[in-house]
């Protein structure tokens, strides 16, 4: 059974109407003949089903409709056309920092947090040390939120979201937050909590984030599905093509030559790399500087071929 199906969904938003330029002006231009009101589409005829464990990556450009789309997900917005359906309890992180109160401590705000996500004061208080010392809040909890930095109020309610237990996890853009370190602890904690059976959906321009964890892959443009696919590596290759050349696939065919475009290109840099760096030991060498030559050579060997200095490579491959 489908966790989440959405199903030929399209989302309109509607401008220059009463409520968005207020009675003065509507009055002012149905007076003058120049009252007239437009529909803009966020999102159009979106389908794609996810099952228990998918972590589904969304991918576009500014403006594509991806995070108009989630909050469709989430009950924020309702479609004009098609259907939502999730089953289970949802965590969701659209804006990291909603719902917080600044003049409230970290205390506070985490167990607000929680209430807003349907948890109780029970499991809360069983849950509350480990969101923050995951969170890295130990010395910080009697603080007022207002006085955090917006870093340590992003990784608050990270973790929040990630230590209780919904049944569908979905993140805008938040797997960026904080500094390297906890950046590569939130992505483990994905991992371990994907390898659970939760289900996912992660918004994030970065594609490396996506290829690690995500195992699905919806593309939108301008509020037009592209393609919904399990064929990550292709999909974002062609993906990474259409970022540099802005030529939107029309076809399978147009994918593979996007994607094949994409490979050539990190190929012919690799080997740029591999010359500028051949060029600098050469340079070395005629130097006269041997131990720089030794020290250089061995730094491009762990780039580009670390087995080759394994003792067992050396013994093997001894002319």
């Amino acid at each position: 059974m489908s966790v989440i199906e959405c199903n030929n969904v399209s989302i309109r938003y509607i401008t220059g109407d009463l409520k968005a330029i207020g009675l003065k002006e509507f009055v002012v231009r149905k007076l003058s003949g120049t009252y007239h009101v437009e529909n803009f589409y966020a999102d159009k005829h979106i389908t794609f089903k996810l099952e228990k464990g998918d972590m589904l990556g969304i991918i576009g450009s500014n403006g594509a409709g991806k995070s108009t789309l989630l909050k469709a997900i989430t009950g924020i917005l309702l479609p004009v056309e098609g259907s939502v359906k999730v089953e289970g309890k949802i965590a969701a992180l659209l804006e990291l920092t909603s719902g917080f109160d600044g003049d409230m401590t970290v205390r506070e705000n985490a167990y607000l947090r929680g209430a807003m996500l349907g948890y109780t004061k029970q499991f809360m208080d069983d849950k509350y040390d480990e969101i923050i010392r995951f969170a890295e809040l130990e010395k910080f909890q009697d603080h007022y939120f207002k006085q955090l930095s917006s870093g340590m109020r992003s990784r608050l309610a990270f973790s929040i979201a990630c230590l209780v237990n919904p049944d569908v996890l979905i993140l805008d853009e938040v797997l960026s937050v904080g500094d390297g370190a906890f950046r590569k602890k939130s992505g483990d904690k994905m991992k371990e909590i994907l390898a659970g059976g939760i289900t996912g959906i992660l918004v994030s321009h970065s594609l490396s984030q996506i290829r690690e964890l995500c195992n699905k892959i919806l593309w939108i443009d301008h509020g037009n599905q592209i393609a919904f696919t399990d064929d990550v590596e292709l999909y974002c290759d062609a993906y990474e093509q259409f970022l540099r050349t802005k030529r939107l696939p029309a076809s399978m065919d147009d994918i593979y030559e996007l994607a094949a475009d994409h490979r050539q290109l990190m190929r012919e840099k690799e080997e740029e790399k591999m010359r500028t760096e051949a060029e600098k030991l050469q340079h070395i060498l005629e130097e006269g500087d041997r131990q720089s030559a030794i020290n250089a050579s061995i730094n491009i060997l762990k780039k580009s071929c670390p087995s080759a200095l394994n003792p067992e490579y050396l013994t093997e491959n001894k002319e």
